[in-house]
């Protein structure tokens, strides 16, 4: 029995190209010749002989070539009588009305545009829930999210949906503790709200009742996704949740934590980042900085760990243990 051939007639082998261009030139080839190319007998090249069975003759070329022809033209007209059949099929069906049909109910992810269609569509979500909203805001630039009427507007809608009895919870970069408007936001909701913070969180991610994740789609925001996909915005739970029980909590106001050898929380976080080999610009970008306040903590980092150059600082850092210190940043509770 002959394995199954891995080409076509088109592609024909090496093999089968040797064998039948010999049986063209002499006529004919013997069995044991005809062994090496199994696949010229089984493509219709090559036949036995009728004087001797032996022998295997070969089929002209031309011949050969207009049956493979005709078997194609027979697939290709089959193939154009089955695509009639099936739009004789489905072109009454397609009549139909078919909002009750299961593409209607299918998960979708959708592509907002515009930082007033964003606002609009996280809005309307938030005014249909009574539920939970789950939010981490990281360090922002954009002049829009920082303008006033850019906080009153999301503190107003988080304050109706308090008001019908739903919670709040949000994750910011350690670097916002102090700015005034999250002072403000939740000295207005303390008690209401709960927040905590981290040195590095990824980019924006609002969920509202575990049901709709909303993502920014490009850099500057303007672009956001839309995600009703179960499985999607149980994964953007999941992570969420993660981050949450590593984090501090924003009130009440967490204890300062002591230095390490001289070294504190905030040198730590620099020092991870450093040993991977980040640019200081990357680094303040990270964990929400000024560049420059980065450059004075790993200036004071050298000096501490006295390091002379920048490649000797990373490997100094390695040595000193500081990034096995596991530090507790907060316990939970219910104070939030």
């Amino acid at each position: 029995m002959t394995e199954a051939h891995t080409h076509g007639v088109e592609d024909l082998c090496e093999a089968g190209t040797e064998v039948y261009e010999l049986a063209l030139r002499e006529g004919h080839v013997s069995r044991s010749e005809a062994e090496r190319a199994p696949c010229l007998a089984d493509f219709g090249l090559l036949s036995h002989s009728v004087t001797d069975l032996r022998r295997l003759e070969p089929v002209a070329p031309a011949v050969a070539f207009h049956r493979v022809l005709r078997a194609m033209e027979d697939r290709v007209a089959e193939e154009r009588r089955r695509e009639q059949r099936l739009a004789e099929t489905f072109e009454p069906l397609m009549r139909i009305d078919g909002r009750g049909a299961a593409t209607e109910r299918v998960p979708t992810l959708g592509v907002l545009s515009g930082l007033d269609r964003i606002g609009s569509a996280i809005t309307e979500a938030m005014a249909a829930s009574s539920g939970e909203v789950l939010a981490i805001q990281p360090h922002i630039t954009h002049t829009t999210y920082t303008a006033p009427e850019f906080h009153a507007e999301a503190l107003a809608r988080d304050q109706a949906l308090l008001d019908r009895g739903g919670r709040i919870r949000t994750l910011y970069q350690h670097t916002l503790r102090q700015a005034p408007s999250i002072i403000a936001r939740y000295e207005r909701l303390r008690g209401k709200v709960a927040a905590r913070t981290l040195d590095e969180i990824p980019d924006r991610l609002i969920v509202v009742d575990r049901t709709v994740a909303f993502m920014p789609a490009n850099e500057d925001r303007t672009l956001a996704l839309e995600v009703r996909n179960p499985s999607l915005v149980a994964f953007c739970v999941t992570v969420f949740d993660r981050l949450w029980h590593l984090a501090t909590p924003l009130f009440p106001e967490a204890a300062r934590q002591p230095s390490l050898n001289g070294i504190t929380p905030r040198q730590r976080a620099i020092a991870g980042l450093l040993v991977e080999g980040y640019t200081d610009a990357v680094i303040a970008d990270r964990l929400g900085m000024n560049i420059r306040t980065v450059r004075v903590h790993i200036a004071k980092l050298a000096a501490t760990l006295g390091s002379e150059s920048r490649a000797q600082l990373g490997y100094l850092i390695a040595e000193s243990g500081i990034l096995r210190q596991v530090q507790v940043l907060g316990q939970e509770g219910t104070a939030e």
